[in-house]
């Protein structure tokens, strides 16, 4: 069976692909300490909790694949765009010095739209150029849930794949679009009652407003910088990891009892996750932040089959 190791791992979002795709996850490498508490609930491999910059390279166990989602804040147009002059774009380094102790046949990196475009591309430049001089041929594409999982999220996404052999970069392809088939109305229940904390109340500064303004049972709204969006989205608004610092980002729809926040249930199920991913033991704000910092499983494990099939060829 091929082998694959995680860095970033968050929750465990590109992990699950991976193994949903045939791989065996056996190491996988999180910081943050209530998104361990949700990978351990899930998953039963090794799980390293340090910051990646303290794990040393020949700790890491060989792998055919090296995979992370990378923090990606640094490079979005929703925050300041510092790239590596910020300490989160600068842990793209970490990757490269832990891949060129482990050798893996493949990478695949994950992170943000923007990461293509930022900088005048030179960001993108610099990542292409470090991973060839490890030794990779690369190729990278930038894949939506919508268009490509099957998911009704707005979330488009660039990946990077680099091989060390030029044979399977040759055989390796991106997925293409497939027919987006399920819709909002397929993962959100309106007619079942959710906790109250959900709800917005009466002497909350925003009931009247959404209830002046949200009077349609389809749809999702959203609460941004303007205010309160005027517009109904028919897929969901990209879920963002502020959804836990701010809980008025949280997407918001009506139901038969009134207008609410989505769940984190139902975040999960936006980013494809299945029904029996369970957080357990940590705040409701962790929660949200952790369904706004994974990926659309979906997109990935569609990705992960590509790459499996050149293992088996």
């Amino acid at each position: 069976m091929a082998t694959a190791v995680s860095l970033f791992a968050g929750i465990g979002g590109i992990d699950l692909a991976f193994k949903q795709a045939g791989f065996d996850v056996i190491w996988a490498n999180e910081l943050d300490k209530f998104a361990c508490m949700t990978y351990r609930n899930n998953f039963t491999n090794v799980l390293a909790e340090r910051d990646v910059k303290s794990v040393n390279a020949t700790d890491v166990p060989k792998a055919d694949v090296l995979f992370g989602g990378f923090p990606c804040q640094s490079f979005s147009i929703m925050g300041y765009q510092r790239g590596f002059n910020d300490e989160r774009g600068n842990l793209f380094f970490e990757i490269v010095r832990i891949a060129e102790k482990m050798q893996p046949r493949v990478i695949l990196l994950e992170n943000v739209k923007n990461l293509i475009y930022h900088d005048n591309g030179r960001t993108f430049i610099t990542i292409y150029n470090t991973l060839a001089e490890l030794g990779y041929f690369v190729k990278y594409s930038i894949l939506g849930a919508s268009t490509h999982g099957n998911i009704p999220q707005e979330r488009d996404r660039t990946f990077i794949a680099a091989f060390s052999d030029f044979d399977m970069i040759n055989r390796f392809e991106f997925p293409g679009e497939i027919p987006l088939t399920i819709g909002i109305e397929d993962i959100l229940n309106r007619s079942f009652k959710e906790d109250d904390f959900f709800y917005y109340q009466p002497g909350n500064k925003y009931y009247d407003t959404l209830n002046r303004k949200i009077l349609d049972k389809t749809g999702i709204y959203r609460i941004d910088d303007s205010g309160i969006a005027t517009n109904k989205y028919t897929l969901s608004p990209t879920l963002k990891a502020n959804m836990g610092t701010y809980h008025d980002r949280v997407p918001l729809i009506r139901d038969d009892f009134g207008i609410r926040k989505l769940t984190p249930y139902e975040c999960l199920a936006l980013q494809g996750f299945p029904r029996d991913f369970k957080f357990k033991g940590i705040p409701l704000e962790a929660a949200y932040k952790q369904c706004g910092n994974t990926v659309c499983v979906p997109v990935v494990k569609r990705i992960a089959d590509n790459i499996y099939k050149l293992f088996k060829e």
